[in-house]
């Protein structure tokens, strides 16, 4: 598929050439390719009926599942603004989302994982003066009761809408539209927000799917979240550009996903390396039918070789892949090549992707030789243009010749292969999800028993990080460790609570009073 198109274009042309291949396997819901742009039409109807054009934001806060799709691509069609946002998050989290991003609508779920996303919401007391419709699919009484609306009432008040003003309004959108804006956090604590166009989106995982060998009629189980580029765009919307069939995953289970791969016969699996460790040293792997096993790709943490090895040999994936990127970069900058070796897949993130730019820089901004160390930049058609309502934050992301700064630390190699050794930010990742300490930090200083605290990361086996906490208690408390973790699991998404508070006299500082995070990472590591 081109890139020079809209990904409202890329489903039309997809349904024209590929109808009756099967596009989504959800259950009990399989949808052709027909099918899937029929039910995208019909979402988009009811988004225009609900006021949404060209330019609105939908914001979508719901697991894998094929509504998450027709709901994206309906609102692709229109040309209006995807905003995902993380299922793991609580309330108040999803609020600043749906705030910042000024959504008119959002896509959401009432019981998953015993949680009601709408009570949430409607908990967290933030005013959403924009927000006017809430679509709940699979809704429970207490949520109709408290007036969302049904996913079939919702289509019911798109029959009114004609397909021709759909056909309108999509005609207007171009390529270069912002498709969809992605959240993430940096060391201010303040999320920003990233957009990416159709383009950029459709050109990198066009690539993307090339280099790492995805197929038409393959089996792709997407255990990565959508609200994250990896189920996103490496997911769904790479699988729609090729015709590969999607298996949506709400959550990642073990005997689930294995039963999954054996009854539907899956050949493609990526995944953080804690999928495959935690495939890997399940008792009744042995005893499962993995066979068909074909693809993986990796990366968001460090690989061992002998992983790569193993997953290889013991789960019979015949490519085993490891990439690099930031939200900034459209989710992806090097990919290694199909044909490396489990050395270069374990210790280096790849080489630049077609198009795209990588180099080290000292901390003048000067160019690096092969194997000296320095801030991994980026420059392309995939960099962002800019955070959203947040020029200062451009402006000492992305210079002035349009290199963007990482903030990672790393090495090329005589090939071009990148090999990460540092992060220059303090962000650490949790099995696979990016957890910021600054906003991490912003949310625990709220307890009332809390006077300092610094969050750092530390390795841990099944994970690859977790936070720690350093905590100064205010004069006149005792905070203990059971009760800190209780308060912050019901104010943050699981992955950010830090999995150990240390209870401190006083936080190290240099000369100019800022924390020094380097020290406490060494003690964190120590006291593992």
């Amino acid at each position: 598929m081109s890139a020079a198109m809209t990904i409202g274009e890329l489903l039309e042309r997809a349904a024209r050439e590929r109808p009756d291949d099967v596009a989504v396997a959800d259950g009990a819901t399989v949808l052709t390719t027909a099918q899937l742009r029929e039910r995208a039409l019909a979402f988009a109807r009811g988004l225009v009926a609900c006021g949404v054009t060209k330019g609105v934001a939908v914001g979508i806060w719901a697991p894998n599942g094929w509504p998450w799709i027709v709901a994206a691509l309906g609102a692709h069609t229109l040309g209006a603004i995807v905003v995902p946002i993380n299922t793991r998050y609580k309330g108040a989290e999803a609020a600043h989302v749906l705030e910042r991003s000024r959504a008119r609508v959002l896509v959401t779920v009432d019981g998953f994982l015993g949680a009601s996303y709408p009570a949430m919401l409607r908990d967290a007391g933030v005013a959403l003066p924009a927000l006017e419709t809430i679509v709940t699919f699979a809704p429970s009484e207490r949520s109709e009761s408290k007036g969302e609306r049904s996913w079939d009432d919702f289509l019911a008040g798109g029959e009114r809408v004609s397909p021709d003003e759909v056909a309108r309004i999509a005609a207007t959108v171009t390529p270069d539209d912002v498709g969809d804006i992605m959240f993430t956090s940096g060391t201010t604590g303040r999320p920003k927000a990233v957009p990416a166009t159709h383009a950029q989106s459709l050109r990198v995982f066009a690539d993307w799917g090339a280099l790492v060998g995805l197929r038409r009629g393959d089996r792709y189980l997407v255990v990565a979240p959508f609200f994250h580029t990896f189920g996103y765009k490496a997911g769904w919307l790479a699988a729609l550009q090729v015709g590969a069939v999607v298996h949506p995953q709400a959550q990642f289970d073990v005997e689930q996903v294995m039963a999954r791969i054996a009854a539907e016969r899956i050949t493609v699996l990526p995944g953080p390396p804690t999928l495959y460790m935690s495939l890997l040293n399940h008792p009744g792997r042995a005893a499962a039918d993995l066979s068909s096993l074909r693809l993986a790709v990796t990366g968001a943490a460090c690989v061992p070789v002998e992983l790569v090895r193993r997953m290889r040999s013991d789960l019979g994936f015949a490519t085993v892949l490891t990439g690099y990127g930031l939200t900034e970069t459209t989710g992806c900058a090097t990919l290694c090549r199909d044909g490396d070796d489990a050395e270069t897949v374990a210790t280096t993130s790849g080489r630049a992707m077609p198009g795209v730019e990588v180099a080290i820089v000292d901390d003048a901004g000067q160019p690096q030789p092969a194997g000296a160390a320095g801030e991994v930049v980026v420059r392309g058609y995939n960099v962002m243009r800019g955070y959203v309502d947040d020029e200062a934050a451009t402006a000492e992301t992305i210079d002035h010749a349009g290199w963007l700064r990482t903030g990672d630390i790393g090495v090329l190699d005589d090939r071009g292969y990148l090999r990460i050794t540092d992060r220059k930010k303090d962000m650490f990742i949790v099995g696979g999800f990016n957890a910021y300490p600054a906003e991490i930090e912003a949310v625990l200083v709220q307890h009332p028993a809390i006077g300092q605290v610094a969050v750092v990361g530390a390795p841990d086996e099944r994970l690859g990080e977790v936070g720690v906490a350093f905590v100064v208690a205010r004069p006149g408390t005792a905070p203990s460790e059971p009760e800190l973790v209780a308060w912050a699991r019901d104010r943050m998404a699981n992955f950010k609570v830090p999995r150990r508070f240390e209870i401190v006299g006083a936080l190290p500082l240099n000369a100019s009073g800022k924390v020094l995070k380097d020290e406490l990472r060494t003690r964190a590591r120590a006291r593992r």
